[in-house]
């Protein structure tokens, strides 16, 4: 794909974003498999169905764009995921992980609503109100999940783990 126009821009940016979520979807499986306390993986599985959610609406996008949902390998995203198979594969107590996963999320969190945040005004500059409106409803659920990731970060009894 040539990027040359604004056009380009965004649909380079959609497809993007597009694999990300694809990719979190999995992600967040494996996240709630892998946390030990209930509020946390109950978060991550709520997380979950609103990501479903964004891949539909996104589809929606891509639809008013008059384009066909494409995949551009999100490679932020991949970074992340990689990084977080890193730690866990140094086998981590149960609330290490624990807090590590919300770490994780914490940070997919912060790109996702950087890569929304950076679509919105492309789509109103192209004139599509529609499907900024639905970016735009994509981005409050990350920013909510961010913040109720923070909540359950604050939450988290990080003293009761051993500092050496």
């Amino acid at each position: 794909m040539s990027l040359e126009t604004i056009h380009d821009l965004f649909e380079h940016g959609l497809e993007d974003i597009y694999h990300a979520e694809h990719q979190l979807l999995d992600a967040l499986d494996e996240l709630e498999q892998n946390t030990e306390r209930d509020e946390i993986s109950i978060a991550f599985a709520e997380h979950r169905e609103e990501t479903q959610g964004h891949i539909d609406r996104l589809e929606e996008v891509f639809e008013l764009f008059g384009e066909p949902p494409e995949k551009e390998e999100c490679e932020g995203i991949e970074g992340l995921i990689e990084e977080y198979e890193e730690f866990t594969s140094e086998d981590p107590s149960p609330d290490i992980l624990d807090y590590y996963n919300m770490a994780a999320a914490e940070k997919t969190e912060h790109y996702e609503i950087a890569a929304y945040g950076n679509l919105i005004p492309i789509a109103d500059q192209l004139g599509m109100d529609e499907a900024a409106d639905l970016l735009e409803e994509n981005l409050r659920e990350e920013q909510d999940a961010l913040d109720e990731l923070k909540e359950l970060t604050e939450e988290f009894e990080i003293d009761a783990i051993p500092a050496e």
